[in-house]
């Protein structure tokens, strides 16, 4: 057993992310009212660190700084310094990272937070190195700043963060405004072309995606996209489409050894991912393709979707059904090591013919592409340039021999909590897969992942659902992402299976939503339930980041609900969604994309998009 020279308040939690930094020299706490009366009752400021298990930049900073033993010495002398795992608290995440883009333009993690002990903030920042390095401040120089100003200059930093906290309560009276919008057909399908034009505008012709680099997947962009296509007959919507699919599948973004996609890529090529692996992109990209290869017939495009689901299956599932969170960027502390491979290295591994066959097939050669190695990739494929799309099947063979060598050269540490919300999107992605390849396999595994939601993420005596599932543990308030999610996985359900437990499922936690997130007076629905932890806001979300906002899927759903069951209490609150939505993305509407989604499905008369509904 390791013996550790410290131990701290987070020993005791669940979440991996705050586990990791347990034994940190830091005096951690977890969110609660122990740390918040802790400052109070040593009028000390609060330090708030937020981020994730399997983030690079998360491990950057504990290491140069919360390992540090001069930083953790100013920190637990002037500071009760608080630890929240983003993805468990997702409220706590979107409140205060809203006060990092609001103050800085910019977010990210890890988030670093400094409040007062009512949880009002005052400065806002993401990484910091421990000493300065150049125009970027270092944390030890903040630290002592603050600390200074606090003691020296109470009432202007108090002046500022209640500034602070009235803007962002201003921001929710805005999120929250009159709900007596217009919902008129001509303006909605101008959004559908003001979006599409945006996307046109930003197209990398000759790599796919859109914008430079970083470039990240944003799937329901894409699936935006090829409906874009089926409903306005729009042939270069499908090009931009297929394209950046394409291209991402070739770059090294996608893992061509043991399969499944990383968070986003470094470069305009997507060569250089940020190699960490969420499972929310997996089953969203899963979606996109499958929707892709329904469309076009094109085998390339069923193959990779099944590519991503199959390593889902092999490395992501638990034994009860459930889905775990992510794989981490780093291996042995070292960025990409697991993924990266020499030469030599492959040559020695499958002698000297098949590992040149290897090497040439994925661009790996004696210039790294990547620091002291090479990513495998297919971007200089001539299999893949132009419009061949040619798939070599024996070279699976040689991959399986590659994978089998990488499970032992060195470790990669896995997110092992199950989180509602993700859980359900993987649980649509096998669904629509069952539906669109008639693969039982990917059937077996969504009825088990909801069968596992029911059974360990769903209070038995309130019907209530929790946010996450580790170690027989569940726990954590459930956001409006988590009902709305579920819901979506539901009907999908009950779209291959016509089970009509799933509908009536569905149509029970439609009114637990409304119930808890529904805002009676302005529309919308809030992110955290009304009888959840009060925070300094309470926070709309509507935008589609990495994954949609609750408030589009609930619009999303409840466009689906009304198809389904012409009920005119679904309808009307239907009716109230979709006012709310058109009235807060007219201004940016590629932004939106899955709002928009649920808007074209109200709009467009013919019905869902595909056979079964699986792409509706």
């Amino acid at each position: 057993m390791t013996e550790y020279k410290y131990t701290n308040n987070l020993i005791n939690e669940k979440s991996p992310y705050l586990l990791q930094h347990a034994h940190n020299p830091v005096n951690w706490y977890p969110w609660g009212e122990e740390a918040f009366s802790k400052a109070k009752a040593e009028d000390k400021l609060i330090f708030l660190s937020i981020g994730y298990s399997t983030c690079h930049w998360c491990h950057v900073m504990e290491h140069e700084s919360f390992e540090d033993e001069e930083v953790s010495e100013i920190l637990n002398r002037d500071y009760v310094s608080i630890k929240v795992d983003k993805e468990e608290r997702a409220d706590i995440d979107s409140v205060y990272m809203t006060v990092c883009q609001g103050l800085t333009g910019q977010g990210g993690w890890p988030l670093t937070i400094i409040m007062t002990y009512d949880q009002k903030p005052f400065f806002a920042g993401t990484y910091f190195p421990k000493t300065r390095v150049y125009n970027m401040p270092g944390i030890t120089e903040i630290l002592n700043t603050m600390t200074k100003n606090w003691k020296e200059n109470r009432a202007q930093v108090i002046d500022t963060a209640d500034k602070i906290v009235k803007t962002l309560q201003k921001k929710g009276g805005e999120e929250a405004s009159d709900n007596k919008g217009i919902y008129q057909n001509d303006n909605i399908r101008q959004l559908f072309i003001q979006a599409k034009e945006g996307f046109t505008s930003k197209y990398d012709k000759i790599n796919g995606g859109f914008g430079n680099s970083p470039k990240f997947p944003i799937p329901h962009s894409l699936m935006f996209l090829l409906r874009y296509y089926k409903y306005e007959k729009d042939e270069q919507a499908l090009n931009m489409t297929l394209s950046t699919l394409k291209h991402m599948y070739m770059g090294g973004i996608f893992d061509h050894v043991g399969f499944g996609f990383s968070r986003y890529s470094t470069d305009d090529k997507w060569l250089v991912p940020h190699f960490e692996k969420m499972i929310y992109d997996n089953a969203l990209l899963s979606i996109t393709y499958l929707e892709a290869y329904q469309i076009t017939k094109k085998e390339l495009y069923k193959i990779i979707a099944e590519k991503t689901l199959d390593y889902v299956l092999r490395e992501m599932i638990s034994e009860e059904g459930g889905f775990y969170s992510a794989q981490d960027a780093d291996s042995e502390g070292i960025e990409g090591k697991y993924y990266v491979f020499t030469s030599d290295e492959i040559t020695q591994l499958l002698g000297k013919l098949d590992g040149k066959a290897f090497n040439a097939y994925f661009g790996i050669n004696e210039k790294p592409n990547f620091e002291d190695g090479s990513i495998p990739n297919l971007i200089n494929n001539p299999l893949f340039s132009n419009e061949n799309e040619n798939y070599d099947k024996k070279i699976d063979q040689l991959c399986k021999k590659v994978y089998d060598y990488r499970l032992k050269r060195t470790s990669l540490h896995k997110d092992d909590k199950i989180l509602t919300s993700w859980n359900a999107l993987m649980l649509i992605a096998f669904a629509k897969a069952y539906g669109a390849l008639e693969n039982k396999k990917y059937l077996d595994a969504a009825v088990r992942c909801e069968e596992f939601i029911s059974q360990k993420l769903i209070n038995k005596e309130n019907g209530k659902i929790y946010v996450r599932y580790r170690d027989n543990d569940s726990a954590g308030e459930g956001t409006l992402d988590d009902y709305a999610f579920y819901i979506w996985s539901l009907l999908t359900l009950y779209e291959v299976t016509f089970d009509i437990k799933y509908l009536d499922k569905a149509m029970f936690y439609i009114k637990v939503m409304k119930n808890l997130f529904w805002d009676e007076e302005s529309g919308g629905f809030y992110l955290t339930a009304n009888d959840s932890e009060s925070l300094i806001y309470r926070p709309k979300a509507i935008y589609d980041g990495a994954i949609p906002s609750g408030n589009s899927v609930a619009g999303y759903v409840l466009v689906k609900l009304k198809k389904i069951t012409s009920m005119q209490s679904i309808d009307d609150l239907c009716k109230k969604q979709l006012i709310f939505l058109e009235k807060n993305i007219k201004q940016y509407p590629e932004g939106y994309t899955f709002a928009m989604m649920a808007l074209m499905m109200d709009y467009y008369t013919e019905g869902f998009l595909c056979e079964n509904g699986v792409c509706s």
